[in-house]
């Protein structure tokens, strides 16, 4: 006889998960905590092996627990994915679709495509926060958000890439610079002037990591940020050079407050863009259409590329 697990039950082991704490989850969930942790206790027992490990820091699935939470996710999301198409059949909502994005791409490519969302689909409710690539990825490995755009190439079972493509990073000048004039600049050039690098929680500081270990003498950098917009600001206050791919400044370009010339070492420095969501689930059509839309997006830029992007479609 299989076994039956109430949804209830289900929700209460997810928001434990997440949480790592019966106390804050008994928070989040708005119960007494004794009362979750004998929930937690009496769904191990059911199952036959325990699902956390008691650690002083907190609860860690073991091994069953964390298969057993992909099993959770799956059930959940398709059952967000069922009340979705019930609430678009009686006219209601039609769900709400979760995005987390870097930083840097606010302003053009998804607040793009959130604007062609919004009109096309005045139905959904869209949620799009920002964060690190590896931040914004293990969201969705996590059921945590639907779908994530990252600075990252990642080989996961949990994840699917539904598209990505590799964009060339460039100096990032005042039009007023030296080197603004150039059609492409090697790093060595970009470093007789000061500089202005990425700290280590943007995907970027490894990129550009081989270009700095090459370069034989000491560097002028007079900001590290792990904030790209400061990036940009300063770079346009012509107080150093910045570094970044194209994406994220279609607006700056196009106003003249910035210009960009790619970078021509070799090997080439790149950034992979790409979108992920959470292996297997299936899709509510909003998130569908929204996950379509955003790789749209992705290839069109990349094909506006010089030199053209390699893509790689997933």
């Amino acid at each position: 006889m299989a076994l039956q697990i109430p949804r209830r039950t289900l929700r209460c082991f997810d928001t434990i998960r997440r949480c790592g704490s019966v106390r804050q989850a008994a928070r989040q969930l708005h119960i007494d905590s004794s009362a979750l942790n004998r929930q937690l206790i009496a769904l191990e027992d059911a199952l036959g092996m325990p699902l956390f490990e008691r650690l002083p820091r907190g609860l860690q699935l073991t091994p069953a627990g964390a298969a057993f939470a992909g099993h959770v996710l799956t059930v959940l999301q398709d059952e967000e994915r069922l009340e979705s198409l019930i609430e678009a059949l009686r006219g209601g909502r039609a769900g709400t679709v979760h995005l987390r994005s870097v930083e840097g791409l606010s302003a053009g490519l998804v607040a793009s495509v959130t604007a062609a969302m919004m009109r096309s689909h005045p139905g959904v409710r869209l949620r799009v926060q920002t964060g690190t690539s590896v931040a914004n990825v293990e969201a969705v490995r996590n059921g945590d958000a639907d779908l994530a755009l990252s600075f990252a190439e990642v080989a996961d079972a949990d994840l699917e890439r539904r598209y990505g493509a590799r964009f060339r990073l460039g100096a990032v000048l005042h039009p007023q610079h030296p080197l603004a004039g150039r059609m492409q600049l090697r790093f060595a050039e970009c470093a007789a002037h000061p500089l202005i690098l990425s700290s280590p929680e943007l995907s970027i500081a490894a990129e550009m990591q081989p270009l700095l270990a090459r370069h034989p003498g000491a560097l002028d950098v007079v900001l590290e940020t792990g904030s790209v917009e400061l990036a940009r600001s300063i770079a346009a206050a012509g107080l150093g050079i910045a570094f970044q791919t194209r994406l994220g400044l279609e607006q700056d370009l196009a106003d003249g407050r910035l210009v960009f010339v790619p970078l021509q070492d070799e090997p080439p420095a790149e950034s992979p863009l790409s979108l992920f969501l959470r292996a297997g689930r299936s899709l509510q059509p909003a998130l569908e259409a929204f996950a379509t839309r955003l790789a749209e997006a992705i290839a069109q830029r990349a094909r506006e590329e010089l030199p053209r992007a390699q893509l790689a479609c997933a």
